[in-house]
């Protein structure tokens, strides 16, 4: 049964990978394995649990065990599934009302130079508030207004990747994976701000510089401008699109606020400003006929959100858990720490592995695999695994260095990341085109990134 559950997960994993050839979502890869590992450690937990030395033998009591360790695990995966479809609906609410214009119109610049250094760093700094996945199509949208021709634009949407996924490492609401850490009480707000700004910020920067030499001259324009993914004239004034884009991203700021003052989780925090932004725009919207209130407002944007995402890292989350209960876990932990010997070089090879897998799955199982150390265990721990253990604590390295890692190693190959992934599909770049024109110029930011954190930590 023991093995059996980790030739599950394998087998789900590949399909997930392989999502596109076999032309299965992946969310539902997920689902199937979350149930069938789940359901193999239920049905051999008599013969599982003993060799974690529970104490416990009887079928009976160790079934109770399992049902209880998924109601826990169940929990903690509730806390980030709620914050993300709060932020998801705010994010959906923001831009059917046009907010994102009141940024993007500003933009005049033909330079192809200016404008890779205006679009990286519009991408980076608004993935840190939204997230990497809604800037990537939002920043796509952008470019389709701005360049003319898909060969040209190809290679902005390239640094719009890495700026989206580098912008995310150091928020802690820019990434699925660096939102997991949060909640999960790995790291918190201001530590991964401060630590992680300025290597996320070089994973950018070094991309840009070395285009920078390459590019000349201007970009050509589009010969018929359209509106910022719309299909319809733009039925907000600009007020409203002031108003909700204002109140949308003070209420995303909020949350780590919310979060410090009151102790209560993130999620309570980004329901909270839900709540204001629904009531503002009801009141906002209230004089208009049903026919266009309706589209404007958080009922009406429901649908938009990307339900099937939600499902995929329920799923996969459910399913890291199952071997974590088990634990596989455990397994691997001791085998990295024997084989890579430090924490850098493990995190370093998580990042190159989110390029070819998921990363969600990834940062699940270093969750799992190396529990979160208090400062009481610390203290108590034998004078030859503190060093090591140090690095285990809330706003430890390992966990500052792995939300960088992450988060950005992702970037190296086009199905690395929700970012690549939404732009593969919506500008329909291909494989080797990014591996050969893009990859190698994202390797190098997320070495150059992953040396600053290096450097900041010796010093």
């Amino acid at each position: 049964m023991y093995l059996l559950m980790a030739a599950i997960f394998v087998v789900g994993y590949l399909c997930i990978a392989l999502e596109h050839p076999l032309k299965l979502d992946k969310a539902a890869s997920a689902l199937l394995t979350a149930a069938l590992t789940w359901a193999v450690l239920v049905l051999g937990a008599d013969q599982i649990l003993p060799l974690l030395e529970l104490g416990t033998h009887n079928p009976a009591d160790s079934s109770a065990f399992v049902v209880t360790e998924l109601r826990h695990h169940l929990g903690e995966i509730a806390e980030i599934l709620f914050f993300l479809m709060g932020a998801m609906t705010i994010v959906e609410l923001i831009d059917a009302h046009g907010g994102f214009k009141v940024i993007t119109d500003r933009i005049h610049t033909r330079k192809r130079v200016s404008l890779l250094w205006i679009i990286g760093l519009l991408t980076f700094f608004l993935s840190a508030v939204l997230d990497n996945l809604t800037t990537t199509i939002v920043m796509i949208s952008l470019l389709r207004k701005l360049v003319r021709g898909r060969p040209e634009r190809w290679l902005y949407v390239g640094i719009v990747v890495i700026a989206a996924n580098a912008g995310g490492a150091w928020s802690p609401i820019g990434d699925v994976t660096t939102t997991m850490l949060w909640i999960g009480g790995q790291i918190t707000a201001p530590g991964v701000i401060t630590q992680l700004f300025i290597p996320s910020l070089i994973c950018l920067l070094v991309p840009l510089a070395i285009l920078s030499v390459r590019l000349h001259g201007d970009a050509p324009r589009p010969r018929k401008v359209s509106h910022l993914g719309e299909k319809h004239p733009p039925v907000t004034t600009a007020k409203e699109r002031a108003t909700v884009l204002s109140v949308g991203l003070g209420a995303l700021l909020f949350v780590p606020i919310f979060k410090t003052v009151t102790g209560l989780p993130p999620y309570m925090g980004i329901l909270f400003g839900l709540g204001v932004l629904w009531v503002v725009t009801e009141i906002m919207h209230r004089e208009k006929t049903a026919e266009h209130r309706h589209p404007l407002s958080v009922i009406g944007v429901l649908h938009r959100i990307d339900t099937p995402s939600i499902l995929f890292f329920l799923g996969i989350l459910l399913a890291v858990s199952a071997l974590a209960t088990a634990g596989h876990l455990t397994q691997v932990a001791t085998a990295l720490r024997d084989s890579l010997g430090n924490i850098y070089a493990i995190n370093y090879a998580i990042g190159l592995l989110s390029a070819v897998v998921d990363n969600v799955p990834l940062v699940a199982g270093a969750m799992k695999m190396y529990p979160l150390v208090s400062e009481g265990a610390l203290a108590s721990a034998a004078a030859e695994e503190t060093g090591w253990l140090s690095q285990f604590v809330t706003d430890g390295r390992f966990w500052e260095f792995l939300a960088f890692c992450a988060g950005t190693g992702g970037s190296s190959l086009i199905i690395g990341s929700a970012a690549g992934v939404a732009a593969m599909g919506m500008e329909r770049i291909g494989f080797f085109w990014y591996v050969k024109r893009v990859s190698g110029l994202a390797f190098l930011g997320y070495t150059g990134g992953a040396l600053a954190y290096l450097a900041m930590s010796v010093l």
